[in-house]
């Protein structure tokens, strides 16, 4: 009897792994082609992005039909992308860098708050865990172990998504915010809260020193 129980157990555990594991499926960290005729937690998800970003419009229902693809197809068209409708990695990740680059800028205005991580307050890596997060996407706690995920990127090669790293109170990184595009990035700021700021801006260029790619 006992055997049977903790063989019950077990089985349960590994249902419960397996519906958790489908529950948080996600079609920009699976890395799976999404195209006409498919269907699943990560179109939904996709198309509940889109949506976000203005392109559905509608109730996500999980099925890639003819209008998901003609939404896909406009997002493409907008982002220079090569039109087919296909959502691939070059497509899931732009939709992905879009989300992230408009859940970041919701925050704007929120307060800094040494470490914080929700809207109530952010310090700066609080603040980029909580928007990947937000979209899918897990990273580390602090700034210092962020600074040692991903890929390495060089300054002229920035894309939007990237974090970006700083020396500020104390050699090495202990600043990091999310590249933006157009030499702007947004952060946690110790005197401004969340906030948009240029790569110009004499403190920070001076105290530049890496960025990585999360989103590959």
């Amino acid at each position: 009897m006992k055997k049977k129980f903790f063989i019950m157990l077990a089985f349960l555990a590994m249902v419960l792994t397996f519906t958790i594991s489908k529950a948080h499926a996600d079609y920009y960290t699976n890395s799976i082609l999404l195209y006409e005729g498919k269907s699943g937690i990560e179109v939904t998800n996709l198309q509940r992005d889109l949506k976000n970003l203005g392109y559905f419009i509608g109730e996500p229902n999980g099925y890639f039909g003819s209008y998901t693809e003609q939404t896909v197809m406009k997002f493409q068209k907008d982002n220079y992308l090569a039109q087919d409708g296909v959502v691939g990695r070059k497509t899931a990740r732009e939709i992905k860098v879009d989300r992230v680059a408009q859940t970041a800028k919701t925050y704007i205005g929120v307060p800094y708050l040494w470490g914080g991580t929700s809207p109530s307050g952010f310090d700066c890596s609080g603040f980029t865990q909580y928007v990947m997060k937000k979209n899918g996407i897990s990273i580390s706690r602090t700034t210092a172990i962020q600074y040692n995920e991903g890929i390495w990127v060089g300054k002229s090669s920035l894309q939007p998504g990237d974090l970006v790293f700083f020396s500020t109170y104390k050699p090495g990184p202990s600043h990091v915010g999310i590249y933006l595009g157009s030499n702007k990035f947004i952060h946690a700021s110790s005197s401004m809260g969340v906030s948009i700021t240029d790569f110009s801006n004499s403190y920070f260029a001076s105290r530049y020193i890496g960025a990585k790619r999360i989103l590959t």
